[in-house]
């Protein structure tokens, strides 16, 4: 996928999944991030897919919270699920997995 496509978001159920893909890095996580806020703006819960995620550096990682936070902000159930490896370590060295629901 290209830095210039978007990522794909799939309604059903009363709820949006946004399925992240390849790395989330400084090139990529603008992308991650804009895709996540406009998710997280529509008002229903939201499951951020991160089985496909191979990398995530710290820029994907702060999209995730900002993602966190304006849905905590408006009462929206936010979880994370199919985690990788990759990322649940990132996740767990930066002591977020205590922080975000991971399914």
């Amino acid at each position: 996928m290209s830095a210039a496509s978007s990522f794909r978001v799939v309604e059903e159920n009363g709820a949006s999944t946004v399925f992240l893909t390849g790395d989330i890095d400084l090139e990529r996580s603008p992308l991650a991030r804009s895709t996540l806020l406009a998710t997280v703006k529509k008002g229903k819960p939201v499951i951020v897919d991160l089985s496909q995620v191979e990398y995530m550096d710290s820029s994907g990682v702060a999209s995730l919270v900002e993602a966190f936070q304006r849905a905590r902000a408006g009462k929206i159930e936010f979880s994370l699920q199919r985690v990788s490896d990759q990322v649940r370590k990132v996740l767990t060295l930066a002591r977020l997995d205590k922080i975000f629901t991971i399914k």
